[in-house]
């Protein structure tokens, strides 16, 4: 089977009811997002900081993948899918993708707020004396502004791989997943499926542009990657 690599961001779950990271306002669900989103927001205030993730993790339990979450998944019966994710939500996985890459941390997991290595799976809400077996408070297991990706060096790999590569519902404007595109191969082509569609510059691969949201841009997309097999 082919390797193809999915990239997607906060317009794959945009049809989900979840809303877009950066809003034209700049503001996350009525925040600024260097308040809940930033080392220097948590120190300052940390109980905000539980609070909105607790308010972001308890809405997973209301949405549901939408169409383009599950073709995706459909597509596993005809190549190797990979999927890095700038998402934190799970609407992946609902849907039922079996390899998928979180680049930007997973609301349903927190860690430590000492050793970033001590992840737990986690469901309900986050308080403030929640610790791990040291006594060391935890935190979300998101990667806030001015932080190090981890997952970045895995990303690149699998997109080395890649013998084709769709972008769903980004702007290809934050780094480092904005750079990965650059790891594909010579000639790999790349499909972009967003209803406002950036530039992507320096960009030497074949390019396609899907003007579309997710759902309607990844059925057009599955009928193109089908018609490529054949």
């Amino acid at each position: 089977m082919k390797n193809l690599v999915v990239l997607t961001g906060a317009g794959m779950s945009a049809e989900s009811g979840i809303k877009t990271f950066r809003d034209a306002d700049g503001l996350w669900e009525g925040h600024n997002v260097m308040e809940v989103a930033s080392p220097e927001g948590w120190h300052k205030n940390p109980e905000l900081v539980l609070d909105f993730y607790n308010k972001r993790r308890k809405q997973l339990h209301e949405v549901t993948p939408n169409h383009g979450h599950f073709l995706l998944a459909e597509l596993e019966a005809f190549f190797n899918v990979s999927i890095i994710t700038q998402n934190v939500d799970n609407l992946h996985e609902k849907a039922g993708s079996s390899s998928i890459l979180h680049l930007h941390g997973e609301l349903t997991k927190v860690r430590s707020t000492k050793n970033e290595n001590y992840i737990l799976d986690w469901t309900s809400d986050l308080n403030w004396g929640d610790t791990d077996e040291d006594g060391n408070q935890l935190r979300p297991h998101i990667v806030w502004f001015g932080e190090a990706v981890p997952a970045i060096e895995e990303a690149i790999t699998i997109v080395e791989k890649a013998d084709s590569i769709a972008i769903i519902g980004t702007s290809m404007q934050v780094y480092p997943a904005a750079g990965l595109v650059h790891y594909a191969k010579p000639n790999c082509p790349i499909f972009y499926i967003d209803p406002k569609p950036a530039t992507i510059y320096q960009l030497s691969h074949p390019l396609e542009v899907i003007p579309k949201g997710a759902s309607e841009g990844v059925a057009l997309l599955k009928d193109k990657l089908l018609a490529i097999l054949k």
